[in-house]
C-alpha cells in the first residue's frame, strides 16, 4: 500500500528522484549525492528577491537538480556527465529567462545544453503540444545550434527545464535565471498542495491549463465566459462542441492529453462546485474560443489519508490509483 499522505517538500522530492526517463538524448537519470533539505532549502521565501548582478544568489549546479528561485547556477563536470536535468520553476504569475553565460563545453565531442520550454518527465510534456503555442520543435532551443545568435530563452508558463550532457572533467556553464510577472498566465505547475487561483483569458483562442501534482479536493466557485449568465450550473456531455468550456482532470502523468477527464463545465455559474480526485495530477483546464473573456475560479487542498481510501472505491479514483 503506497503512502498516502507526503509533505510538499517530500513529493517534490520524489518526483525529482523517480525520473527514469527523458525524451530526446537524455535515456536515464545517473545516480547522484541529492540531499532533501539541499534541495528544497532554495524554496525561501528571502532569496526570491529582486537582487542587483553583485548580489545575486549563486551555488553549483547539480546534475539532477530542482531550482525555484533566481540566481546563477554553475555546473562543472567532475566526470563525464551524460544524462542530466535541471528543473526550474517559478510562482504561478511569473514566467522564467534561462541565460548561457561562460559556457565551456566540447559541442564538437557531443556535449550539450538544451532549455525546454516546460518540462519533460517520463516522456510526458507539460504543457501539452494542444496547450502550448509553440510547435514542439521550437520548444527545444540547443546551445550548440544557436551558440551566440540565441543566448537567452524565455518560457511561456512558470516552469522550464535544462538538458546537458557533458563528456570532458573540468568543462563547464553557467545559466542566469531570472523570473517575470507574467499578467495572463495560461498553463501552471502549482508549487502547493493547497491554495486558491483565478484563471482568465482575455478573449484568445487558446488552451490553458492548472496542474496540481497532489490528490486534492477542489472547490470551482465561479465560471465565467462573458455569455449565458443567467443559465443555471451544470455540467453536460459534448461541451467541446460549444468550443469554451472547463474541464477538471485526473491522473498520473503530466501531459493533460493523456489524463482523464473527469467532468466538463460548460455553463456560467457562480457557486461552488466540489470534487475530489484522488490522483497523483489534478488538472482544471480551460479551452477558449477567444469569443470571451473567460474566468474560473477554484481553491484546492491536499486529500488526506483517510478521505483518499474513501474515494477508492470510485471509479475515477481505482484508475488513478492503479495506473
Amino acid at each position: 500500500m503506497r503512502v498516502m499522505e507526503r509533505t510538499f517538500r517530500e513529493q517534490l522530492f520524489f518526483l525529482v528522484l523517480c525520473l527514469s526517463v527523458l525524451k530526446g538524448d537524455s535515456r536515464y537519470i545517473e545516480n547522484n549525492e541529492i540531499s532533501k533539505d539541499e534541495l528544497f532549502s532554495f524554496f525561501n521565501s528571502e532569496l526570491k528577491r529582486e537582487t542587483p548582478e553583485e548580489l545575486m544568489y549563486r551555488r553549483p549546479l547539480r546534475c539532477l537538480d530542482m531550482v525555484a528561485v533566481e540566481g546563477q547556477f554553475t555546473f562543472t563536470a567532475e566526470r563525464p556527465q551524460l544524462s542530466c536535468a535541471a528543473f526550474f520553476m517559478a510562482e504561478p504569475n511569473e514566467v522564467l529567462t534561462v541565460d548561457y553565460d561562460n559556457v565551456d563545453i566540447d559541442c564538437r565531442g557531443g556535449d550539450l545544453i538544451t532549455v525546454f520550454d516546460g518540462w519533460v518527465m517520463k516522456g510526458e510534456k507539460f504543457p501539452s503540444s494542444q496547450d502550448h503555442p509553440l510547435p514542439l520543435y521550437e520548444r527545444y532551443v540547443d546551445y550548440c545550434d544557436s551558440g551566440s545568435v540565441r543566448r537567452s530563452v524565455r518560457s511561456s508558463q512558470n516552469v522550464a527545464m535544462v538538458f546537458f550532457r557533458i563528456h570532458n572533467t573540468g568543462s563547464s556553464f553557467t545559466l542566469t535565471v531570472r523570473k517575470h510577472i507574467n499578467p495572463f498566465p495560461c498553463n501552471v505547475i502549482s508549487q502547493s498542495p493547497e491554495g486558491s487561483y483565478t484563471m482568465v483569458i482575455p478573449q484568445q483562442h487558446r488552451n490553458c491549463s492548472f496542474s496540481i501534482i497532489y490528490p486534492v479536493a477542489i472547490d470551482v466557485s465561479e465560471f465565467s465566459l462573458g455569455h449565458y449568465n443567467n443559465f443555471p450550473k451544470r455540467s453536460m456531455p459534448g461541451c467541446a462542441e460549444s468550443g469554451d468550456f472547463v474541464q477538471l482532470l485526473g491522473g498520473n502523468g503530466i501531459d493533460t492529453s493523456k489524463l482523464l477527464p473527469i467532468t466538463d463545465l460548460c455553463i456560467s455559474f457562480t457557486g461552488p462546485t466540489h470534487m475530489k480526485i484522488g490522483c497523483d495530477n489534478t488538472v482544471v483546464r480551460m479551452v477558449s474560443s477567444g469569443k470571451f473573456v473567460s474566468r474560473v475560479s477554484f481553491s484546492y487542498r491536499l486529500l488526506d489519508s483517510q478521505e483518499l481510501q474513501t474515494i477508492k472505491l470510485n471509479n475515477v479514483e481505482d484508475f488513478c490509483f492503479n495506473n
